[in-house]
């Protein structure tokens, strides 16, 4: 099953991921992970990756393009793919379905999470992430659940930044909506419900 997952930052994406993974055993190739990883440990890539990043907008498609095209090679994707942050724009979309059919494995679905976009400001501005051991939470959330280490709130997760990333996404990635529905594998699905009763519709539409 290979995957690749639209929508909005703070749509839900990186959930119904997770609910995947743990029901096929399926790897979740998270370019925001991997850049994250990146920037932590202070890499090349990293470094010029976060001056993008912190602004709220995209990083070069070279470099993106490289990573997740470095990612596909490895044996644990032979089984299948979920693919969480790319690709963010048409030209990213070409690339990848070029990779893909040298690889013999083209995609299943693009799954779109779609909802509001000011419930995702509402969603993301609370938004709280722990500095130990990663765990999002909410602004509820005085320290983190799983380590009691501390919770705060990303860069990009403050207001300005948030409406920047859904206006750069709603001018760069919502045309991938439109590529995909012309390829004939786009599954929407109504993001703005609960986790568990959007991931029932994810479920029956990809293995339908």
């Amino acid at each position: 099953m290979n995957i690749v997952l639209l929508g909005a930052p703070g749509a839900g994406k990186g959930t119904q991921a997770a609910k995947l993974v743990e029901e096929f055993n399926l790897p979740h190739i998270s370019t925001g992970d991997m850049l994250r990883a990146a920037v932590k440990a202070g890499t090349e890539l990293g470094k010029k990756a976060k001056s993008y990043m912190d602004a709220g907008n995209l990083v070069p498609d070279e470099v993106i393009i490289g990573l997740v095209i470095e990612r596909l090679a490895e044996p644990d994707t032979q089984v299948g793919f979920i693919l969480d942050g790319f690709p963010r724009t048409t030209a990213q979309a070409v690339a990848l379905d070029a990779e893909l059919a040298k690889l013999e494995r083209p995609l299943d679905a693009a799954l779109l999470i779609d909802v509001d976009p000011e419930v995702i400001v509402r969603r993301l501005t609370a938004r709280r992430m722990c500095r130990d051991c990663g765990y999002i939470g909410s602004a509820a959330d005085a320290v983190c659940p799983k380590c009691a280490g501390e919770m705060y709130q990303r860069d990009d997760d403050n207001e300005a930044t948030v409406r920047n990333r859904l206006d750069v996404y709603d001018k760069s990635t919502s045309p991938l909506v439109d590529y995909y529905r012309g390829c004939d594998v786009l599954v929407s699905i109504d993001g703005d419900r609960d986790p568990n009763v959007v991931y029932a519709d994810v479920k029956q539409a990809l293995t339908a």
